[in-house]
């Protein structure tokens, strides 16, 4: 017999090996249930929707204990401008509520079944009926960029750190989930905040899907408005001090 068949039979031999090694390491994992469970997605979900709760209630145990600290420095400190420098950084920061004018908008999916609403329009494919991260960042940016002082998604007040992010149809944000209408709100100037809304090329395209399809989109203007203090953790993990030059 050759050498090349000698090599063959063993190559062929590793493999059925291999294979039989998989089969059984499949098994053991199954445990006699199926690898493919159909429940798996739903169960998944649970998990988020169950952390999310937790998250929230995490966040209000901090907030209390930030209120704790906050009262006690205020206590100690006898210097009056430590005291006024603190509150400044931590309006800015996002940590203190605030309150004044500015822009409310609130993005929603098309109603169910949806059609073209405009002659000569194709016929909407899902994923034009659906609201989607790059939309809610789109919001998002254009208000900062139009000097918004602060901002708040949902019932969440952003800070420096804040990501916008989404896994399929709903919201991630600050390790809680939410659905839509996703509604934003932003303090400032309010010509300011609506000419950098208007001026988005993003937003503006958004807007077409909004009179073709019905895409939700509402814009307010209110006098007046509270946005609440950040109540999440503000330390940074992930961000590392580079020596001076």
């Amino acid at each position: 017999m050759g050498t090349a068949r000698i090599v063959g039979r063993i190559a062929t031999c590793a493999v059925f090996a291999l294979a039989g090694i998989l089969f059984y390491v499949s098994a053991q994992t199954a445990q006699g249930t199926s690898l493919r469970n159909d429940n798996t997605l739903l169960q998944l979900s649970d998990v988020i929707q169950q952390r999310s709760q937790e998250n929230a209630a995490a966040e209000n145990g901090v907030a209390a204990l930030r209120a704790q600290i906050d009262a006690l420095a205020a206590q100690h400190s006898q210097n009056p401008d430590d005291l006024k420098r603190l509150a400044a950084l931590e309006q800015q920061a996002g940590l203190d509520p605030l309150t004044g004018a500015g822009l409310t908008i609130t993005l929603n999916d098309a109603p169910p079944g949806a059609t073209a609403k405009i002659p000569g329009v194709p016929q909407p494919q899902p994923d034009d009926l659906v609201v989607h991260q790059q939309d809610l960042q789109a919001v998002v940016n254009a208000l900062w960029r139009g000097g918004a002082q602060g901002m708040q998604v949902q019932d969440q007040r952003l800070i420096s750190t804040s990501a916008v992010r989404c896994v399929g149809n709903q919201l991630i944000l600050q390790g809680r989930v939410y659905s839509p209408p996703y509604v934003i709100r932003a303090v400032g100037n309010q010509q300011q905040l609506l000419a950098s809304v208007n001026e988005d090329t993003y937003l503006q395209n958004y807007l077409q899907y909004v009179a073709a399809y019905g895409l939700g989109w509402k814009l307010d203007q209110p006098k007046a408005m509270t946005l609440p203090a950040y109540s999440g953790t503000v330390d940074l993990q992930y961000a590392k001090a580079q020596p001076a030059q």
